[in-house]
């Protein structure tokens, strides 16, 4: 005689939500991967098929870098994103000796010891590349052209999302877990209020700082070109411009030039050439003069720094979290906000894994780690960013003073020191804390100085020039 039949006990599904395609919101979802069983990502425009511009990204046309810390957490998140990246045309270029670069206070030499590197290639490749990645695994769907209204659920915990499709329908999208990456225009903070949660502290900085960005053809032969970079000195009472070459695929150089208020470029052809060669060197200029333009200029115009401090909020509610640029946006002059997004993801992915979505706190236990590499990139932004001349959002104090005299002085010795250059790239590479700098190997090279004198033009080699028709050395 048989026994009594058991129904198999029911499989419960999780299912996590991530806010915004971009970037950020892919490695979200690459993160939250093996805490659930499936994870959607909604998305208010329409996503391109392949290396493409994308609608709501009007910064991605300028030049963008990936630095090393940025490429290791996001090779934790997504493990073999590297190697595709790669693949698919973007450059590895080796620091220092990858790069041009005149810095506030002098001409980098380049080393032939690499200490770090970035990741060169245009925005549209980077996203697509991790697009692909990411939708191509089991598990993870997007619904586009679908706009978040608002969240679901109390000030305790988050339960899901309201949306509005393209067809102008509401509904209610349940989730166990909730991930906000939709970008500096997130409206996180107006959704939490809406369910009772107090709103989080909030800093703005703005410089009115313009981009304006043309992409050349690469001189032939020119595989392997360093990056070029004329920056600004925050602290010399005028308003801040700055130039750049970067090397991306297919043959290409991404030129974006910026300025402060009262220094910002011009969007037409004639002021675009003109520009960078009235910097306090005209390397950039003198080097476009020779190529052949492939587009037009593109300008943008929505740099501010801005950061949530959600990790202060005490009552955070459950099953929710804010990363990437929703979190906390950078001038992108320093290249970090997409480094940031990367190790924010990582934390994310590491605490959902070892503990589970559902775990009590989880969510305010990824918002305070989350602090901790947005607060290395805020740092290091605000402490150039607050001396330009028309500043709105804050003025220089004491600490910040005093701390930006020894950066120079840091600066200026990484300029004719190798194991300073080491010291200062392990930060502005975000691969260690602001807080390193004044660790005794450190103090002790700014006491010593450079140990060679200053360079007098760019170290460009002579192949180099070769290939750029010359120039002023």
């Amino acid at each position: 005689m048989n026994g009594p039949c058991t129904a198999p006990a029911r499989t419960v599904r999780r299912r996590a939500l991530v806010i915004g395609g971009g970037t950020a919101g892919m490695l979200a979802a690459a993160a939250l991967r093996g805490a659930v069983d499936e994870v959607l990502v909604v998305e208010a425009d329409e996503l391109p098929d392949g290396p493409l511009p994308r609608k709501g990204l009007p910064q991605a046309r300028h030049a963008h870098m990936l630095w090393s810390g940025g490429v290791r957490a996001a090779e934790a998140v997504l493990p073999g994103i590297t190697a595709r990246w790669l693949a698919a045309g973007a450059n590895r270029i080796p620091t220092p000796t990858g790069m041009v670069a005149l810095t506030s206070q002098g001409w980098l030499r380049r080393w032939d010891r690499e200490t770090h590197f970035v990741l060169g290639c245009s925005r549209d490749l980077l996203d697509s590349v991790v697009r692909d990645h990411v939708l191509g695994a089991e598990g993870v769907t997007v619904l586009q052209r679908t706009r978040v209204e608002g969240l679901t659920g109390s000030a305790s915990r988050v339960t899901g999302v309201r949306v509005r499709g393209a067809d102008g329908r509401e509904t209610v999208l349940e989730a166990d877990f909730v991930v906000d990456a939709s970008g500096r225009a997130s409206r996180a903070q107006r959704h939490l209020e809406s369910l009772g949660v107090r709103p989080a502290p909030e800093r703005s900085l703005d410089l009115g700082l313009v981009y304006a960005t043309r992409v050349f053809r690469a001189p032939e032969g020119a595989e392997g070109f360093p990056i070029v970079s004329v920056q600004s000195d925050p602290r010399s009472g005028r308003p801040g411009q700055s130039a750049s070459i970067l090397p991306v695929e297919g043959g290409r150089w991404i030129v974006t030039q910026t300025g402060t208020r009262a220094g910002a470029p011009t969007g037409d052809a004639e002021g675009f050439a003109a520009f960078p060669r009235g910097l306090r060197h005209p390397v950039v200029g003198e080097i476009i003069s020779r190529l052949e333009p492939l587009t037009g200029v593109s300008l943008s115009r929505s740099t501010r720094n801005t950061r949530r401090y959600f990790e202060r909020v005490r009552d955070w509610p459950e099953r929710f979290v804010v990363l990437g640029d929703a979190l906390a946006a950078f001038n992108p002059l320093y290249g970090h906000g997409m480094s940031v997004a990367a190790q924010t993801a990582a934390v994310l992915r590491e605490e959902a894994g070892l503990r589970g979505v559902d775990a009590p706190g989880l969510a305010r236990r990824v918002q305070r780690a989350m602090a901790k590499p947005v607060g290395a990139a805020w740092e290091l932004a605000m402490g150039q960013d607050v001396f330009y001349p028309e500043v709105q959002g804050g003025a220089p104090g004491l600490r910040d003073r005093v701390l930006a005299r020894y950066v120079d002085r840091l600066v200026r010795t990484s300029c004719g020191r190798f194991s300073m250059v080491e010291d200062l790239t392990d930060v502005t590479s975000l691969q260690a804390p602001l807080t390193s700098l004044v660790r005794p190997r450190v103090l002790l090279g700014a006491v010593r100085g450079p140990r060679y004198p200053p360079l007098s033009g760019p170290p460009l080699t002579a192949r180099e020039l070769a290939l750029v028709g010359g120039g002023r050395g």
